[in-house]
């Protein structure tokens, strides 16, 4: 074998646990631009793609406001912040979810690697999806300010705050969709389809919480993102003020599921097999 290829191939354990982290730390950034570049060869192109998703949706939800005469039932205030709070939050779940759950698994060819491991790939997948989304923002609002008019946001932290949540809930269902992939790949693909399609309604971006009736309400109370959308706007807004949501419940529930994904995890590595997926 050559020089090289040995140096390639060479493993070195580090001395400290100061060395691991900064090892696992160097790894999970070149797994994430990876995971960036996925889409398309060029990084530029790939962000821009992104970009693209969120304006057609911050557009097409703004014609179907306006043609369906919903303006009036929105809150008081810039109209296309009210779309775009709902719209970044869904992007943000969902793109989180389907990072997460489509990451490397124990069985992937990734995973022969030595210095990666699946909590590497997941890690990865949500920075990725974090960066993306958190550019895609910034440069949209940038461009709405500029082209057509100030911005107002009356609480900027705040709004990010939600999208911080929304992308930590869509990571943690996709950790425990993760696990559970390898034994039931089939279920899992069309559960995510179906959530997906599910929160174009179930998330309410598309209406004000604090309209609906008390039976609708239980309706949507077991969507973490539902929650998120809503506390979202009693940020963005300054006459908003949230009544049929809280901020512990999507908290809540993403530290739950977080820890149902790890403990389903650690349980598929000890036990997935590369073979499982011959028969099919």
């Amino acid at each position: 074998m050559r020089e090289a290829d040995r140096t390639m191939f060479q493993q070195t354990r580090p001395r400290s646990r100061l060395s691991s982290a900064l090892a696992m730390a160097e790894v999970t950034y070149h797994v994430a631009v990876r995971q960036v570049r996925k889409t398309h060869g060029n990084a530029l192109v790939a962000l821009a793609v992104n970009m693209l998703q969120a304006v057609i949706f911050v557009l097409a939800f703004y014609v179907m406001f306006v043609m369906l005469g919903l303006r009036g039932s929105a809150i008081r205030g810039d109209f296309m912040v009210y779309i775009m709070t709902g719209i970044f939050l869904y992007m943000t779940h969902i793109k989180a979810m389907g990072a997460v759950s489509g990451a490397d698994g124990p069985t992937s060819p990734m995973m022969q690697h030595a210095p990666m491991n699946p909590i590497i790939s997941v890690c990865a997948a949500m920075l990725s999806t974090l960066y993306i989304q958190v550019l895609s923002v910034f440069v949209i609002l940038f461009a709405y300010d500029v082209g057509w008019g100030p911005i107002e946001i009356y609480d900027p932290i705040g709004c990010m705050g939600m999208i911080l949540l929304a992308w930590f809930t869509g990571g943690a269902i996709g950790l425990v969709l993760l696990a559970v992939k390898p034994w039931a790949p089939t279920f899992v693909s069309i559960f995510s389809t179906v959530y997906q399609r599910a929160n174009m309604i179930a998330s309410g971006k598309m209406f004000v919480a604090n309209q609906l009736p008390g039976y609708m309400i239980a309706m949507f109370n077991w969507n973490p993102l539902f929650h998120t959308i809503d506390q979202s706007r009693g940020y963005a807004f300054k006459n908003y003020f949230p009544h049929n949501s809280n901020l512990t419940y999507p908290i809540w529930f993403g530290i739950a599921f977080l820890m149902i994904g790890l403990m389903g995890e650690f349980y598929t590595r000890k036990h997935a097999s590369a073979s499982w997926a011959a028969k099919r």
